[in-house]
């Protein structure tokens, strides 16, 4: 038995569950292990696994030189596998009347978790069986909807702090593309100026973006991190896991994970459909600046997945995620066309890109 099972042992003991069954998951491109567990009496729970990465989060009031010295995940603000963020977030979403799953037992310094079982029935899987898309959809931009009528705190249960999506964490994610694509790709070649040009392009948007940024947002909010609950009423229908990154941000940012997903694909037809519902919902939101950022910060995300993946496929040798990648240009390449972004088209065009778009 290894170190790592022994302790998972003690801490599944320890806390009533030395007796049930274990049944691992598939896992995902994270650190991150999930078994169900099964006791003697057939209720289920959850037992998340993510061993402490060494990462160092963003603090409040990081400078950018403290965050460019404790590396990507504070550039990116991203939680670093800290299950301190994923309990403070789940307390924040069930306080909201959602479905954050219950935190059962914690050991956050050993990276173990116990938290309710919300179920199979992910999105994906039920649309892959037949169930009709938009239904779930439209009850997923409910969930946004909710959550975007309350202005959340600065710190969450635990002292864990809801930081802004700012301009450098998007730059960080932006500047993937340029970094790994080329890698990926070896056609592509950026230089000085092209970078420049790069970040030229982004910085108003960047800017304008860090100034909308007034919601909570799951940031991973997608068809494999939603969960359908249907004996539950309104928006607790809709489960929701996977949401430790989570952040401040301008309210389109969940709404694009959605509805231009990485992983399937979305149809312009339903992403409309969709758009419509979230604006019938907020009727005071501005509907041309919200897309305006909408688009941009789209075309933003769509570029840092394909930095990742390419990243994933070039230094990690995950090859799986090379299928992904032409639905990612698929998307930029829509994003591309929208009113106020031809400079940025210009952009991929003079640089290589034009095959794929």
């Amino acid at each position: 038995m290894s170190d790592r099972e022994a302790l998972k042992q003690s801490f599944l003991t320890t806390h009533g569950f030395g007796d049930a069954e274990r049944h691992p998951l598939p896992g995902d491109a994270s650190t991150r292990r999930y078994e169900r567990l099964i006791r003697t009496d057939g209720r289920r729970f959850m037992l998340m696994d993510q061993p402490p990465t060494g990462a160092v989060p963003c603090a409040p009031g990081d400078t950018v030189d403290e965050r460019c010295t404790k590396g990507y995940f504070a550039l990116a603000r991203l939680s670093g596998g800290r299950l301190e963020a994923f309990v403070a977030v789940a307390q924040y979403l069930r306080g909201q009347g959602l479905s954050a799953p219950e935190i059962i037992a914690a050991d956050t310094a050993n990276g173990l978790l116990i938290s309710e079982d919300l179920g199979d029935n992910l999105f994906v899987s039920l649309i892959e069986k037949g169930e009709a898309e938009a239904p779930l959809y439209l009850a997923a931009i409910e969930v946004q909807a909710k959550l975007h009528e309350t202005s959340p705190p600065d710190i969450l249960a635990g002292g864990w702090p809801l930081l802004v999506y700012d301009g450098l964490a998007l730059k960080t994610g932006a500047d993937v593309f340029t970094e790994w694509y080329p890698q990926y790709d070896r056609s592509i070649s950026l230089n000085d100026q092209a970078l420049t040009e790069w970040e030229g392009l982004w910085a108003p948007r960047r800017k304008r973006a860090e100034a909308g940024a007034n919601v909570f947002i799951h940031r991973d909010f997608h068809a494999e991190n939603l969960i359908w609950l249907p004996q539950r009423d309104g928006v607790a229908r809709v489960g929701l896991i996977d949401f430790q990154d989570a952040l401040r941000a301008h309210p389109s940012w969940d709404l694009l994970s959605l509805l231009q997903d990485a992983r399937r694909d979305v149809s312009p037809a339903l992403e409309t459909l969709c758009l419509e519902h979230y604006f019938a919902l907020r009727r005071h939101v501005d509907r041309a600046d919200f897309m305006h950022d909408y688009n941009a910060l789209a075309t933003l995300n769509a570029a840092r997945i394909l930095g990742v993946f390419a990243r994933l496929v070039t230094r990690d040798g995950k090859p799986k995620y090379e299928a992904f990648i032409p639905r990612m240009w698929g998307h930029l390449k829509r994003n591309l066309a929208a009113e106020g972004m031809a400079d940025l088209r210009d952009w991929f065009m003079r640089n290589g890109f034009g095959d794929y778009l």
